[in-house]
């Protein structure tokens, strides 16, 4: 397993490759920017065992001290949980934090790419960033939809974060050629919310299916990876016209404090669990573990 850049496997993550048995690529974004210590690391671990309950092996992935690490052993894991300034890394910054020695976790563009550099081909996640509302004045756009676009990895999520503007996310992820699959259902779920009233592109109702999909797209040499959007179970889930209201009083705030870039997914976050009075991180966990295991039953029959 050499590696043209400073490279780190745990030790589990390095059986499982030796072995070729399923592996399951998780992000760290939500271990530094999205929850405090140690719930940060209690969620991680949960998340790892999920996938592990599930069949498969974690591989959580971040940077440490300018190695990129495919797999974090337990004392990196609470290191990452209560390093302070940690970087927040996509597809343009990954490279200089490695080459400058940094620590930084990896957004899902970047866990992305470092998947695809150590082999796996399937990634859990919560939801993914894409067009911010206010993206004709702002041009903020995620960097993960390009991603989708041109790495070949299967990435679960409860579609994308209900803070953007969704309609337009999923219009772009099209206009790449991305496939977006609902997982078990017509409609596409909006995070938090099981459903929308936007209607799915593509509908799969088994793991089978979606790895299947994905074998085909680069046996025909295609570019890019498939989105699947798998809805959050539906007793941890938030009604969307609940959580209306309350996502515009937060993007209404993030505008007063001027927040903007890379601050305003952190920022809308914090406020929206302060407005529904921590449920939303209580959603988020559920939604997160669920996709996990879901792509967990994915990597099964990639190997």
């Amino acid at each position: 397993m050499t590696s043209p850049i400073p490279m780190a496997y745990s030790a589990e993550v390095a059986a499982a490759l030796e072995a070729g048995t399923p592996l399951v690529a998780l992000e760290s974004t939500i271990i530094t920017h999205g929850m405090p210590f140690p719930q940060n690391v209690e969620t991680a671990r949960l998340v790892e065992q999920d996938v592990r309950d599930a069949g498969a092996t974690p591989a959580t992935i971040a940077v440490l001290d300018g190695t990129l690490h495919i797999g974090l052993e337990d004392a990196e894991l609470d290191q990452l949980g209560q390093a302070e300034g940690v970087a927040k890394l996509s597809r343009a910054d990954l490279p200089v934090c490695i080459a400058l020695g940094g620590t930084g976790a990896t957004t899902v563009a970047a866990t992305m790419i470092a998947a695809h550099l150590a082999g796996i081909a399937v990634f859990a996640t919560g939801g993914i960033g894409g067009v911010h509302r206010g993206w004709e004045t702002s041009l903020d756009i995620s960097a993960d939809l390009q991603e989708l676009a041109q790495t070949p990895v299967t990435v679960v999520a409860a579609g994308a974060k209900a803070i953007l503007d969704l309609p337009a996310t999923f219009e772009v992820l099209e206009t790449l050629g991305v496939p977006v699959i609902a997982y078990g259902q017509d409609h596409l779920p909006a995070f938090w919310s099981a459903t929308s009233d936007m209607v799915a592109p593509l509908r799969m109702d088994s793991a089978r299916e979606i790895a299947t999909a994905q074998v085909v797209r680069n046996r025909m040499g295609l570019p890019g990876g498939q989105l699947v959007c798998n809805p959050i179970p539906a007793e941890a889930e938030i009604p969307a016209e609940t959580l209306a209201p309350i996502i515009a009083q937060a993007l209404a705030d993030a505008h007063a404090e001027g927040i903007a870039a890379k601050g305003v997914t952190p920022f809308l976050l914090g406020r929206i669990f302060e407005l529904t009075d921590g449920k939303s991180l209580d959603a988020n966990i559920a939604l997160v573990r669920n996709n996990a295991r879901l792509a967990a039953a994915i990597a099964a029959h990639l190997v």
